[in-house]
């Protein structure tokens, strides 16, 4: 297959997927599939999030990072290396790095609704009480974003040559999170260090990352010819792309594209950013050793065999949330 070089990523309707025919299903596993191959990142319209739930969120979550650090802190839960809650300004950094990005999150995870014993890997969710509608909120967008994960999940599947169903109970109760974003306002930038960025270049953990439209440009995704590209998540759509642990899975089949956010220009760095990542991971006892039919003479076997919660810890450990 000769790899394209997008100027722009590509566009697909999830409901020829969920809705459509045998003709319109083969098109769309066969479109996500080489999209992922060569720049690891697809728009998707027709998921199962609203443009209300979604403006629901927005609007909260900036009442939320609206109110002053100390009260934000009283969100933040030192012991649960940033799982769940709060997460203060800098305390993240990409791997290989140890400048921290310029913004501040807040962590909503796995609410298990059955006797999964899984629960117990689990911190229970950390909620602003100050915002009561941030809950239901954050957990109605967090189970529809799954949904659509999931119905991604069996596309790849299928892509792969495996059963359709092949991640479904490997991603039932997964360590999943929602994490909205506040790249902060910067009204001094010769105050931070001359390294710091809002987000820098790094490849997502988890199998798959789902991005609600941002409030503002910065999003840049790295081509294979070493072009970084602009990323815009329109209203209607979401972008998806593939993690590391998918990357891992498929030994480098499919791309997990290093990307990253950058600084707006020096007259627009007192002005915010809001992001909102669905970043879709397994269960924890999930293996990630290479899939038997992606490792070959042509493709050894690239990395060696970790579960998905090992791997998980170790990259927690690299981007500074967990000692």
């Amino acid at each position: 297959m000769t790899e394209a070089l997008f100027d722009e990523i590509p566009s697909l309707d999830l409901d020829d997927f969920v809705k459509g025919n045998e003709k319109e299903r083969s098109k769309f596993v066969r479109d996500l599939g080489e999209a992922y191959q060569q720049i690891g990142f697809v728009a998707i319209r027709n998921h199962y999030l609203t443009d209300q739930l979604s403006s629901d969120l927005y609007r909260v979550v900036k009442s939320f990072f609206d109110l002053d650090d100390a009260t934000k802190q009283q969100y933040e839960i030192p012991h649960l290396a940033g799982q769940r809650g709060y997460v203060s300004k800098g305390k993240e950094h990409a791997k290989g790095r140890n400048t921290g990005d310029l913004k501040e999150f807040y962590h909503i995870g796995q609410e298990v609704m059955d006797n999964d014993p899984i629960q117990a890997e689990y911190p229970y969710n950390i909620w602003p009480e100050i915002i009561p509608d941030f809950k239901p909120i954050s957990l109605e967008v967090y189970r529809r974003l799954e949904q659509t994960g999931m119905e991604m999940l069996k596309a790849i599947s299928l892509y792969l040559h495996l059963p359709e169903d092949y991640f479904l109970s490997r991603v039932k109760n997964g360590n999943s999170i929602l994490r909205p974003i506040h790249y902060f306002p910067i009204e001094n930038p010769e105050t931070i260090p001359s390294d710091a960025v809002r987000a820098a270049e790094h490849g997502d953990i988890n199998l798959i990352t789902l991005l609600m439209g941002a409030s503002a440009d910065g999003l840049q995704v790295l081509r294979r010819d070493g072009k970084w590209i602009s990323i815009t998540a329109l209203p209607n759509q979401l972008v998806i792309n593939v993690g590391d642990m998918l990357e891992r899975l498929t030994n480098g089949k499919l791309k997990s594209t290093i990307h990253r956010v950058v600084n707006p220009p020096a007259h627009l760095m007192n002005t915010p950013r809001y992001s909102i990542p669905f970043f879709m991971h397994p269960r924890s006892e999930m293996s990630l050793a290479a899939l038997p039919n992606c490792v070959d003479e042509e493709n050894p076997k690239k990395w060696e065999d970790i579960s998905a919660g090992d791997f998980l810890n170790q990259r927690l450990k690299e981007i500074g949330l967990k000692k």
